[in-house]
């Protein structure tokens, strides 16, 4: 098992600090989607494949909207990522799940039972994409729901931000996301759906998340154009895009920060993973069949009113 970098992938830790904005609230807490944050590690199927306890079963089977389909979710190890992972169990599906912690990820399979393969690696990281799709191929089928979820990214204004922090930044969202899709082209089934993990802090201007901000809106762009691009498989792609969410980031976060995050949200507070994972159900499912290149917000009206 090999180490990777830690250059500025706090992605999420610490990154409430001074966030005053439903902006940067945005950035700071909906962001975290999963993102596994930690060394980026060797790449194989990870000995949680199959180790099933039914821990991630517990509630009942839902509607079977994802009976016998493949998905693949990256940083699926905890927060938004794993909330979507136990959805899309719950409806049939198997999952490919990543995440950079070794540890937290073997828990987040256990979880889910042995309709997950875990993958441990990095998602900014082309070579460990490269081995996680290897992974799926070798399951035989072709894969028809692709979330690319993992990212985050640390506080900082712009004068002091480095080089480093910005690299990480848009390495993991922007780059992330964009090599995510194309490494999984080959293995995505014709009328498949790519959802792109984008944030409320797109949308909106920030002292503290500008970097995050902007790769957040890069993204939206790329699933516009993406959208465009693979319609001739009839491949959707969409932005889903959460604002302040209950992740694990968001409840190390002092107290004060917390209640920052959820001032300028309509409905009076944050989000849960869950809510987001029933928004990238629909846009999986055939319930979205008919929709391709939108921008879905799960931010309680923080950008919208």
């Amino acid at each position: 098992m090999r180490t990777g970098r830690t250059d500025g992938q706090e992605a999420g830790q610490g990154a409430g600090e001074g966030a005053g904005q439903a902006a940067g609230q945005d950035a700071m807490e909906g962001a975290r989607q999963d993102d596994g944050e930690g060394a980026g590690l060797d790449v194989g199927q990870d000995a949680a494949e199959g180790a099933g306890t039914d821990a991630g079963r517990g509630a009942a089977p839902l509607d079977g909207q994802l009976e016998g389909r493949v998905a693949v979710i990256t940083g699926g190890s905890s927060g938004i990522g794993l909330a979507t992972a136990h959805r899309f169990v719950r409806e049939g599906a198997r999952v490919f799940i990543t995440g950079r912690r070794a540890d937290e990820l073997a828990a987040a399979a256990r979880e889910l039972g042995d309709r997950a393969v875990a993958v441990c690696g990095d998602a900014s990281l082309v070579e460990d994409l490269d081995r996680l799709f290897a992974v799926v191929a070798e399951a035989g089928r072709p894969v028809d729901v692709l979330v690319a979820n993992a990212g985050g990214g640390p506080a900082g204004g712009f004068a002091e931000f480095t080089q480093e922090q910005f690299d990480a930044t848009s390495d993991l969202n922007f780059r992330g996301s964009f090599f995510t899709v194309q490494r999984a082209l080959p293995l995505l089934r014709d009328g498949a759906s790519v959802i792109l993990l984008g944030s409320a802090a797109g949308s909106s201007a920030s002292t503290r998340f500008g970097v995050y901000a902007a790769t957040k809106a890069a993204v939206r762009s790329l699933a516009r154009s993406l959208a465009l691009e693979l319609a001739g498989r009839s491949i959707r792609v969409n932005t889903l895009s959460p604002g302040p969410i209950r992740t694990p980031a968001l409840d190390r976060a002092p107290a004060a920060v917390r209640e920052r995050a959820t001032a300028g949200v309509p409905l009076g507070r944050a989000g849960r993973p869950e809510e987001v994972a029933a928004a990238a159900l629909f846009l999986a499912s055939r319930e979205s069949s008919f929709i391709t290149g939108i921008e879905l917000f799960v931010d309680g009206g923080a950008a919208q009113v």
